[in-house]
């Protein structure tokens, strides 16, 4: 995320300025040549785009990596190949699919299920729908709700977006680079050609300066046709182009204070569309069950990596575990949380301020416990916690009242009304407790204002679909986008979209053999305490890139010594 306001266009040097000009100049005329695209142009393309993808792989996960302060063999290196080069590759295929089917005459969503979900809505199943996914993320799926109204023949007629109707122009879009993830904006400059029909500038966060490089290799196929270029630069590059006549459409992934510097107010306010994903707070809502020892530690793990993974620094990590206080396994839980926060492998606090923010915690919750030498925290109440996000590897822990459904209606309540942002919300829910709950689960996600809802997962899951929808939940405007405005990835390009939905395995194998959602994953290698995510999360990407089975078969086995 950008953490630094735009400077103001008259910081920049002339030879800065020139270089955006004829940047921006060359992709005005390249964005008639991507309106004369057909869809079968556009896939073959993004098949080229794919080749310079694998070819920068290693190159791309290992100087992610060391921008974050680790090596090429830290336990948690894995993380840079799910998040960037897997996530991708993933999405390059996905996409193309798309484009083919367009190509054919048909729609994205042909052959592929959809149902009815709470208050007759339209239910697209959008993942898994490869052997690879069935394999490699084996009890993991996604839906796509689609907004009440909306008919599944509707859907299927609307599916294709920008790319279903190429020669509607829609210009130059600017993406203002994420800091974070690496693949975002990747795959957002990906959304801006495919869903929007615009060529887009890229201007990449300071943060990511040193993939630079891997970018322009990634791209190249894209560069050389006019429709896309990458520039770099602070916060005086962004305020120039983002008030520049060439550009007609502005997406951010930041934060609400870049993004309100960007809108600006009166004269100076923001002249074309702008779509932004801003982060927030994100709940970890645990429903009250009877958990066995393995079940409270699978699930304490499962929650310390939806705050730990990249150091924290995720829109979407899980900040506020909401807790029942009359669930008599509450203390059990917390012992495991704090076991699950001091197992993880130390790693550096590496964005920046985020030091900073750790202090604000010190002074904010002096009771607070803290493991790793200090560098990560859990906190207890209420309080700055639920309303500012930290961006920072900091958990708080909220007390609510009841069990079952009453405890579930209390914690969504809580969730839409106290927390900040409505990016992503999770749900740990036992099989049994699930059966109980019946229908009310259902009607439960529904009631939630969250732009994905995970079950028994993680809402990052959701991010790593490309079939799946990321965004905040519909009604941000430029006024009041407290998580942003629009999704993206939708490599489906579904119209009319409410939110995504995810579902887990409450169990890893073998567990999972006794109840609940199957899975034959073991130990998931995204979890931030798994001894070989670094290994199988490089030969999952591997996979996606090259398809060798051989080789894959020893990226399961070591899988299983997670």
């Amino acid at each position: 995320m950008t953490t630094t306001s735009p400077a103001t266009p008259r910081e920049l040097s002339p030879d800065t300025r020139t270089a955006l000009d004829t940047a921006l100049t060359r992709l005005r005329a390249g964005a008639g040549d991507w309106t004369s695209l057909t869809a079968a142009g556009r896939r073959d393309l993004l098949r080229r785009v794919r080749a310079a993808v694998a070819d920068s792989a290693d190159d791309w996960a290992r100087i992610a990596a060391a921008s974050k302060g680790l090596s090429a063999w830290h336990p948690l290196a894995g993380e840079e190949w799910l998040a960037g080069p897997y996530a991708a590759i993933v999405a390059l295929d996905a996409y193309a699919r798309t484009l083919d089917a367009l190509a054919r005459g048909r729609s994205p969503l042909g052959g592929i299920r959809t149902g009815t979900g709470p208050d007759g809505r339209t239910v697209v199943h959008t993942s898994p729908l490869t052997f690879s996914d069935r394999i490699l993320l084996s009890g993991y799926t996604t839906e796509v709700w689609l907004q009440p109204g909306v008919t599944s023949h509707a859907a299927r007629d609307a599916a294709g977006l920008g790319s279903r109707h190429p020669l509607r122009s829609t210009g130059v879009g600017l993406v203002l680079g994420a800091g974070n993830v690496t693949s975002i904006p990747f795959l957002d400059v990906l959304y801006e050609l495919l869903a929007e029909g615009r060529v887009a500038l890229l201007k990449v966060n300071p943060t990511q300066d040193a993939l630079v490089p891997v970018f322009e290799r990634a791209f190249a196929p894209l560069i050389e046709a006019g429709f896309a270029a990458v520039v770099s630069g602070g916060g005086d590059v962004g305020a120039y182009l983002t008030r520049h006549a060439e550009v007609d459409h502005v997406h951010i992934t930041g934060s609400e204070t870049t993004f309100r510097a960007i809108v600006g107010a009166g004269e100076d306010r923001l002249r074309v569309p702008i779509t932004a994903e801003l982060g927030g707070v994100s709940p970890i809502i645990v429903v009250p069950g009877r958990w066995s020892k393995a079940d409270l530690r699978f699930q304490a793990e499962h929650v310390a990596t939806m705050r730990l993974h990249n150091s924290g620094h995720n829109c979407i990590a899980g900040q506020v575990v909401l807790l029942s206080r009359d669930w008599d396994q509450r203390e059990d839980f917390e012992r495991e949380l704090r076991r699950a926060f001091s197992r993880t492998p130390k790693r550096p606090v590496w964005y920046p301020n985020a030091t900073a923010r750790l202090q604000r915690v010190r002074e904010t919750y002096p009771d607070a416990e803290w493991f790793a030498g200090g560098t990560r925290a859990i906190t207890h109440g209420d309080g700055e916690i639920e309303t500012a996000e930290y961006f920072a590897p900091v958990l708080g822990i909220v007390d609510l009242p009841g069990t079952g459904a009453a405890f579930l209606d209390a914690a969504i309540d809580h969730a839409n009304e106290r927390l900040t942002g409505t990016l992503g919300a999770n749900v740990l829910v036992d099989p049994a407790t699930s059966r109980e709950l019946g229908a009310g689960l259902e009607e439960s996600i529904a009631r939630l204002r969250y732009g994905t809802v995970a079950i028994n997962a993680w809402t990052a899951f959701g991010f790593l679909m490309p079939t799946a929808t990321w965004g905040a939940f519909p009604g941000g405007t430029v006024d009041d986008a407290p998580s942003g405005i629009g999704i993206v990835h939708n490599a489906l390009l579904l119209d009319d979209v409410e939110r995504t939905v995810v579902r887990g395995p409450f169990r890893p194998f073998p567990r999972s053999l006794t109840g609940g959602r199957f899975s034959v994953l073991p130990k998931p290698p995204w979890f931030v305490t798994s001894r070989t995510g670094r290994v199988v999360s490089e030969g999952f990407a591997r996979f996606r890139i090259d398809g060798r089975i051989a080789p894959l078969l020893i990226t399961l086995a070591r899988a299983f010594g997670a």
